[in-house]
């Protein structure tokens, strides 16, 4: 089965940046690692909910400024300012770099221009500040298949699916990868 080009760019964007499909209010007493407890169960029924939470409580880095880049980069980026978002994102890596989601950012734009070495190195380090990143995990996976490490993406879509079990577009993903990796197989 083969997902064209395109179709893996925005389902990868979608994961990798968070793009939350419901706006889910974010509570002061709940961390991010609550949320993505409750989304490693395989039976979550509500996992969308779930998963936009997660989203949202990245995206905030508790500084105004650090914010305010993030959402400048994200919107240049959606309105293809590629010179911008770089500029925005940089800025932001370089101002809060504990961020996570600062360098995932800037990854998903090095990615979208199929730059795929700056986009490896900021996913390190997205997974050095948050480990159950699964967007950064699936986006690497999907890099990493498209450089022919069939292993290294393989790893990386089983890590991301362990992570958000309910997730349809990670479970694809591995699946696809393991039908081919059957074929070859035979």
């Amino acid at each position: 089965m083969t997902i064209q080009r395109p179709i893996i760019n925005a389902l990868v964007a979608a994961v990798f940046c968070g793009i939350p499909l419901l706006a889910v209010p974010v509570s002061a007493q709940s961390t991010a690692d609550d949320f993505l407890d409750r989304l490693a169960d395989p039976e979550l029924r509500n996992w969308d909910v779930v998963e936009a939470d997660v989203y949202q409580r990245w995206q905030i880095s508790g500084s105004a400024a650090a914010d305010y880049l993030l959402r400048r980069g994200m919107e240049a980026m959606a309105s293809e300012d590629y010179a911008a978002a770089y500029d925005h994102l940089t800025a932001l890596t370089d101002h809060a770099p504990e961020f996570a989601e600062g360098w995932n950012a800037r990854a998903t734009l090095f990615f979208e221009q199929q730059m795929y070495g700056p986009a490896i190195a900021d996913i390190q380090r997205v997974l050095a500040l948050e480990p159950r990143h699964f967007g950064a995990l699936t986006g690497l996976g999907v890099m990493l298949e498209d450089m022919g490490n069939i292993d290294g993406a393989l790893a990386a879509y089983e890590a991301a699916h362990a992570i958000h079990p309910n997730q349809p577009d990670i479970r694809r993903l591995l699946d696809g990868l393991r039908v081919q990796l059957e074929g070859e197989a035979l």
